[in-house]
This record gives C-alpha cells, structure tokens and sequence, in this order.
C-alpha cells in the first residue's frame, strides 16, 4: 500500500483533479491519501502556496501539472 501525502489548500480545482485521476489508478496502484491544507501551516503556505497540488511519497514528491502519465509513473516507482 502507498502513502500518499496531498498537500493542497481550499479551493484548489487542481487538487480535486489529482484526487481523481487518484482515484482511477486505485485498484492498479493501492494508497492511501493523506491531505494536508497548507493554509493551515506558514512553512508549508510559504513553500507550496504556488506549486500545488503536491504529492509526496516518502521523500519523493510530485509538483503540479500533474497528468496521468506522471501520476502513473510516479505511482509506479513509488511502489
């Protein structure tokens, strides 16, 4: 199983699209999704305000755009 860390903020159209482009690689690559909102830590507002969606699998991390042919790599590796 993957662990995935989401960082993102609300509103953030790019980040629902992340979680559905998730969504359909669930049954090929099994995670879980942790989601952080970044306006709720200065460190992590001041470091990803711009670049969301961000995905991190361990020290990996997956910056915005992200389409499914990222996604499904960084997935793969990560697995």
């Amino acid at each position: 199983m993957i662990e995935i860390t989401l960082y993102t903020k609300d509103p953030c159209p790019l980040c629902d699209d992340v979680k559905a482009l998730l969504g359909t690689l669930e049954d090929t690559y099994p995670h879980t999704l942790t989601e952080v909102d970044i306006t709720q830590d200065a460190d992590l507002n001041a470091r990803y305000r711009f670049e969301i969606p961000v995905l991190q699998v361990g020290d990996a991390r997956l910056k915005a755009p992200i389409g499914m042919f990222d996604l499904s790599r960084f997935l793969r590796e990560a697995a």
